[in-house]
């Protein structure tokens, strides 16, 4: 059931290099990577937004925030969904990572108590859930160049969550999709 308190945020706005396509218009079964996500954090979240680039001009069936910047970074998306978010928790789930459950998603949630700042798997900073309140952290290591996830995550208080490892397969090239099927 979906949590009025939570901000779902698709991060849709990868440079999509070694897939060679929009991964976000890719399929997996009926459905596209990008409406599987949107479909996922419906259901634990009360609010959702996309995030990318609007010049991609990705046609899905969802409106994008505009990331505002050139950079190809998830950090670009993870600060543009914290800007635009209006709750304090923030769920956010690359378009590349389709096997993440909703219930996964919760666990991330229920772990980022009031005493940590973002609260993430074993596997890394996404998917994940971040407080707003983390969002000058995150824009001043953008504002420095800085755009690896892990480093930002080193100033913040951090609870890492065991999840299924499975739930977690990153989908990287059409070959890495293939298997999925």
């Amino acid at each position: 059931m979906a949590r009025r308190d939570l901000t779902g945020a698709l991060l849709v706005g990868g440079a999509s290099n070694r897939f060679g396509s929009p991964k976000a218009l890719a399929r997996l079964g009926e459905e596209t990577l990008a409406e599987r996500g949107w479909r996922t954090l419906g259901e634990i979240c009360g609010e959702r937004i996309a995030v990318g680039k609007a010049g991609d001009r990705l046609e899905l069936p969802f409106p994008v925030v505009d990331d505002a910047t050139d950079v190809r970074a998830s950090i670009v998306g993870v600060v543009a969904a914290l800007r635009t978010a209006t709750h304090e928790l923030c769920v956010m789930l690359p378009v590349d990572c389709p096997l993440v459950t909703g219930d996964a998603l919760g666990t991330l949630a229920c772990a980022c108590g009031e005493e940590v700042d973002a609260a993430v798997p074993q596997t890394g900073p996404l998917p994940g859930v971040y407080r707003t309140r983390s969002l000058p952290v995150f824009e001043t290591a953008l504002e420095a160049g800085r755009l690896a996830l892990r480093e930002v995550l080193e100033s913040l208080r951090v609870a890492v969550i065991e999840l299924d490892s499975a739930l977690l397969a990153n989908v990287n090239s059409p070959e890495e999709l293939q298997r999925l099927r």
